[in-house]
């Protein structure tokens, strides 16, 4: 991968860890600012806690996309990014394009998949 592709992805990747890290402050003050209603009927309570439960579990998908383009920085500053961890081949910049964060070439990607779901992980 030459330094203009580089240079491309760490460009996407901080932004979209920036805006991701926005958000996340957002939902963090909204969570957090919240009062639990006892006076609400037990149908506004039950919709009250379906939809903070859903802005939790969003929470805790975009925290951990966040580690994964935190470590795909990192990847970039060592030199690292774009190769497979299983085989160590240059990812295809095609599937950096479609999915930036990937540790794995669409081959070894492809066979992980097929393991998982003979073993069922």
């Amino acid at each position: 991968m030459d330094k203009k592709d580089l240079e491309f992805f760490k460009n996407l990747l901080q932004s979209e860890l920036d805006v991701l890290l926005e958000k996340a402050d957002v939902a963090v003050g909204e969570l957090v600012g919240e009062s639990y209603n006892n006076e609400a009927d037990p149908l506004d309570r039950a919709t009250e806690e379906r939809s903070r439960n859903d802005r939790i579990r969003m929470h805790d998908r975009e925290s951990r996309l966040i580690a994964k383009i935190k470590k795909a920085l990192v990847a970039i500053e060592e030199g690292t990014y774009g190769i497979c961890e299983e085989c160590e081949e240059p990812i295809g910049i095609a599937r950096l394009k479609a999915r930036p964060v990937t540790n794995y070439c669409i081959n070894c990607k492809t066979k992980q998949e097929a393991r998982e779901r003979v073993v069922g992980d």
